[in-house]
C-alpha cells in the first residue's frame, strides 16, 4: 500500500508540475521592432529586468536556470534572419508561433576614457508550452542592446531586435567581448554543430558594430572539430597589433590538430579537411600539424590574406 500511495503521489506531483509550466503568451506591440527605440534605466541596471522593458511578455523563472519571457506580436512582419546551421533555412522573426526570450550575456566595459558601458545579448526561441528549447539545426536567434552610463543613468545607444542565428536546439553560444581597434570592441563566439554522432564542426564568427548596426563580419571555417574518433582540432585568435589601424585591425588564428584516416567503421567517420591538409592526406595516413591564417578587413567583410603558414609533424 505504501509503494501505491507514493506512486499516486510522484504522479499527481508531476501533473501538477506540468501544468504550472504550460507557458502563456503576452501579446505585445509591434514598436518593440523599433531599432530608434529610448530607453533611459537608473543605476543599477539589470539584465532580466532591461529584458523585460525591451521585449514586455510574461516572465517565468523556471527550474536550472530557466528564465524567460514568452510573447507574441499579433502587428508584426516577420523578417528573415540569418540560421548559421543553414539546414532549415532562414529564421523569421518575430516567430508566428510565439516568442521566448532569454538573457544570454551581461558584459560591461570600459573605455580608455573611463566610459562606462553594458553590452546585453538576448536568445530568442520558438514558443514551447513547456518552456522548452528544441530543434537541433535550429540555432538561437541573437538580439544586442549597448548602454552607456551617463552619471546615476543608463542610456540605451543602440539597439537592435534580432540579428543571426547560431548554435544548436536554440541555443546560441556564449559570446566573449574582444577589443578590435582603439575604444572599439566586438563579440565573438564559436558556432558548432553537426548530426547525431557524427564530427562537431566549429566556426568562429566576430559581431561587431558596422554601417549603422551590429552585424557578423568574419567567418572562419575549420575553426575546430570534435566528435571524431580519428581526427580533432581546435583553434584561438589573437588581434594584431598594428599602429598603423585605428580600427578593424586584423586577427591571427591558429589552428593546432591531428588527422588521421578513418577506418570506415560505424563510429569512425571520414572528415572534412582545410585545404592546406588535403594533399598530405592523399599520401599519409596520419599526421599532426598546425596552421596559421590571417585575416584582415576588406571595408565590409574579413577576408584570409597572405599565404597560411603550415607546419606538420609526426607523418607517419
Amino acid at each position: 500500500m505504501r509503494h501505491i500511495i507514493l506512486n499516486l503521489f510522484l504522479f499527481l506531483s508531476a501533473f501538477c508540475f506540468a501544468q504550472e509550466t504550460d507557458i502563456e503568451l503576452k501579446n505585445v506591440s509591434d514598436t518593440i521592432l523599433n531599432t530608434k527605440r529610448i530607453l533611459k534605466i537608473t543605476d543599477p541596471i539589470d539584465g532580466v529586468k532591461t529584458m523585460q522593458k525591451l521585449f514586455p511578455g510574461k516572465l517565468y523563472h523556471l527550474g536550472d536556470k530557466n528564465t524567460f519571457v514568452s510573447w507574441k506580436c499579433k502587428t508584426c512582419k516577420p523578417s528573415p534572419f540569418t540560421d548559421a546551421n543553414g539546414v532549415e533555412g532562414d529564421q523569421l522573426f518575430p516567430y508566428t508561433e510565439g516568442v521566448a526570450t532569454r538573457l544570454l550575456e551581461n558584459i560591461g566595459y570600459s573605455d580608455s576614457k573611463g566610459n562606462q558601458f553594458k553590452l546585453f545579448v538576448f536568445n530568442h526561441s520558438v514558443y514551447d508550452a513547456d518552456g522548452l528549447q528544441t530543434s537541433r539545426f535550429s540555432g538561437g536567434l541573437i538580439s544586442i542592446a549597448k548602454f552607456a552610463k551617463n552619471g546615476n543613468v543608463w542610456e540605451m545607444k543602440s539597439f537592435q531586435p534580432a540579428i543571426a542565428a547560431f548554435g544548436s536546439f536554440a541555443q546560441s553560444p556564449h559570446l566573449k567581448l574582444i577589443q578590435i581597434g582603439e575604444d572599439q570592441y566586438a563579440l565573438s563566439l564559436v558556432h558548432a554543430n553537426g548530426g547525431a554522432g557524427a564530427p562537431y564542426n566549429g566556426f568562429l564568427y566576430l559581431i561587431a558594430g558596422f554601417d549603422g548596426k551590429y552585424q557578423p563580419l568574419m567567418e572562419v571555417g575549420y575553426y575546430s572539430l570534435s566528435n571524431s574518433i580519428s581526427s580533432e582540432w581546435s583553434s584561438s585568435y589573437t588581434v594584431a597589433v598594428d599602429n598603423n589601424k585605428k580600427f578593424f585591425r586584423d586577427f591571427v588564428i591558429t589552428t593546432t590538430g591531428s588527422y588521421k584516416k578513418a577506418k570506415g567503421t560505424e563510429d569512425d567517420y571520414e572528415v572534412d579537411l582545410p585545404e592546406e591538409l588535403a594533399a598530405m592526406a592523399k599520401t599519409k595516413k596520419q599526421f599532426n600539424f598546425v596552421i596559421e591564417k590571417r585575416f584582415s578587413f576588406s571595408g565590409k567583410w574579413y577576408k584570409a590574406v597572405g599565404k597560411p603558414v603550415v607546419k606538420f609533424l609526426n607523418i607517419k
